[in-house]
């Protein structure tokens, strides 16, 4: 009994202020687990008839079977902490990589892919922050940016990163890429970059969970993966990270 897999297939049919409440539940899971439904749309800012109709329409009979559901989901997550909410077991892992790749593209709000293309009309110079095995995927981010015009700064290592945070200025889209959402280096480097007069947009690649990079960043972009090791190194699918980065980018084209 998950919450993201009876509410998936029902996201594309929200409207956008009920994207914003079913990322509330999703960034507030822990804080709404027990409490009732009077409390969880005060937290939410709407009323409680508002809120019974959001879990209505993303697949819950009513919000007993949501709170029992939001319940069963955190106890999953923690006995299994190396799993994502997407894990399924071995046989049947292509029909879970082929639902992380529709979550992924589902939950993608038009808005936000059209504020970036927006910003991206107005030729920024674009910065990519990665690390781990995220790295080998954006060296072909970079090149696609980079044959779509653009100058693409991607620093590989700390030292070329904290030369790279005193060029980032208004004229600048920032990318950070982090799965958990809770890397040290990246969460200073974004504070740094907000203190700034000319703050340049600051785009994050994360994992659905409520996490700090998420929070501080101008627009933030979920991935749904299943979290693979082999040897002892993260060789989980980055293949959503690769679909949100060409469908800004094909967005910029598109409106251009």
């Amino acid at each position: 009994m998950n919450f993201f897999e009876i509410a998936s297939s029902h996201l594309k049919d929200l409207t956008e202020n009920e994207h914003k409440l079913f990322e509330f539940v999703v960034s507030n899971m822990e804080e709404i687990n027990g409490k009732s439904i009077r409390d969880v749309a005060s937290m939410a800012y709407v009323s409680t008839a508002t809120f019974i109709r959001f879990v209505r329409k993303i697949g819950f009979s009513g919000y007993s079977e949501f709170a029992t559901v939001i319940k069963f989901t955190l106890i999953n997550r923690n006995e299994n902490p190396d799993k994502n909410i997407f894990y399924t077991e071995n046989n049947s892992y292509r029909e879970s990589y082929l639902k992380n790749i529709e979550e992924t593209i589902r939950v993608l709000k038009e808005k936000q892919l059209n504020l970036i293309a927006s910003d991206l009309r107005k030729k920024p110079d674009i910065y990519f922050f990665a690390k781990d095995t995220t790295k080998h995927l954006v060296e072909y981010l970079d090149f696609i940016y980079s044959m779509a015009g653009f100058r693409v700064f991607f620093p590989r290592d700390e030292n070329y990163r904290k030369i790279a945070e005193k060029q980032i200025n208004s004229n600048s889209i920032v990318f950070i890429m982090s799965y958990n959402g809770e890397n040290k280096e990246f969460i200073q480097l974004i504070s740094e970059l907000i203190k700034k007069d000319k703050a340049p947009l600051i785009v994050s690649i994360t994992g659905a969970d409520n996490n700090t990079i998420q929070n501080l960043s101008n627009i933030n972009f979920y991935l749904f993966t299943d979290e693979l090791k082999v040897n002892g190194v993260d060789i989980s699918s980055r293949i959503s990270v690769a679909i949100i980065m060409e469908l800004i980018l094909y967005q910029y084209i598109y409106n251009k």
